[in-house]
């Protein structure tokens, strides 16, 4: 009883009821607990839970990170390319719509990219290479995906990205299976990067050691020619010179060609057979005459409308030797 006594002294304000408390409740030690969160004790507690959530926040972005689902803004100053090219150029009119279409609308889609293997604090594209661009010219942030990804992962991610977005030329395709080659990845890997089987793979790899490089660089990516013109153009080869190829089509005349038209002349070269220029149709230069005519640097071919002009073929063709008769005496005139 002396112990009963002493202890309800010792908190001689605590209340009293005649219905027994709950044991949960029972005071101990003649103290009554405090409510939670209030004093000293509450506030560390709060402070370390505080503390606690901002690092699972923070481990839960960083595996967000690491698995690409979160979308980050990247300077573009702290990104540098993929290891591996996969383009001979990037076309500087697609580059400029591109350039507006970020510009008016924002980067719809992100790239991809992963902590630089070799310099801490950069990042290294797997794709993305012309949003990257935009944004650099645009002076803005590129938002980007940031994945850890293996080598193999990179390329396979780049190759089956670019298939499906970007539409690589045949030669662009085959250039990035031979540098994945000489890096010495396995043909599944390749295969894998560019969607292609072994025998489509054997092919792009004979185009690249039948044409030599510096020719594939001067003609371009060649956008329209396909697999069959560029065996057949390194078949021709095995029996020729590239060099004076090389050197005619690096010629500022030829630079202003496009680049399908560049390959066209490289296999009439190749061939020893003169490009064949396409045909332009335009209308006569006499207002109301029905003839249209089509010109070649070797010859101008004209076309009678007999409907318009009923008999003004025969008229002409019955003229045409005082015609050129004419055009002689001008000549010596």
């Amino acid at each position: 009883m002396a112990r009963k006594n002493l202890l309800e002294i010792s908190a001689p304000n605590t209340a009293r009821t005649d219905a027994p408390a709950a044991k949960d409740n029972r005071p101990i030690a003649g103290f009554l607990p405090q409510a939670r969160g209030s004093g000293p004790v509450g506030g560390i507690t709060r402070t370390l839970g505080n503390i606690t959530e901002k690092m699972e926040r923070a481990s839960d972005l960083e595996r967000q990170l690491a698995e690409g689902q979160t979308v980050v803004d990247i300077d573009t100053d702290v990104i540098d390319g993929s290891f591996v090219t996969d383009r001979l150029e990037i076309d500087p009119i697609e580059l400029g719509q591109l350039v507006e279409q970020i510009r008016e609308h924002g980067q719809q889609v992100p790239i991809l990219v992963r902590p630089h293997p070799e310099s801490k604090g950069r990042f290294q594209v797997a794709y993305g290479h012309r949003r990257l661009a935009a944004a650099k010219e645009l002076g803005i942030k590129v938002r980007a995906v940031v994945r850890q990804l293996t080598d193999d992962q990179l390329v396979v991610s780049q190759g089956q990205e670019n298939s499906a977005r970007t539409n690589l030329s045949y030669v662009e395709r085959a250039l990035f299976a031979l540098r994945l080659e000489q890096r010495g990845f396995g043909r599944d890997i390749i295969m894998a990067a560019l969607g292609v089987d072994k025998a489509a793979l054997s092919k792009m790899l004979i185009v690249t050691r039948q044409v030599p490089l510096p020719l594939i660089s001067a003609i371009g990516p060649a956008p329209e020619i396909g697999r069959r013109r560029w065996l057949e153009l390194g078949e021709r080869l095995e029996s020729i010179a590239s060099e004076p190829i090389i050197a005619e089509l690096s010629a500022d005349n030829y630079r202003k060609m496009s680049s399908d038209e560049r390959f066209q002349h490289a296999l009439a070269l190749a061939t020893g057979k003169p490009a064949s220029a396409k045909s332009t149709a335009a209308p006569s230069s006499i207002t109301g005459v029905p003839v249209t005519f089509k010109r070649t640097p070797a010859r101008a071919t004209f076309v009678f409308d007999s409907k318009a002009a009923p008999g003004f073929d025969e008229f002409v063709q019955e003229r045409l030797q005082s015609l050129f008769n004419e055009f002689q005496q001008g000549k010596e005139t």
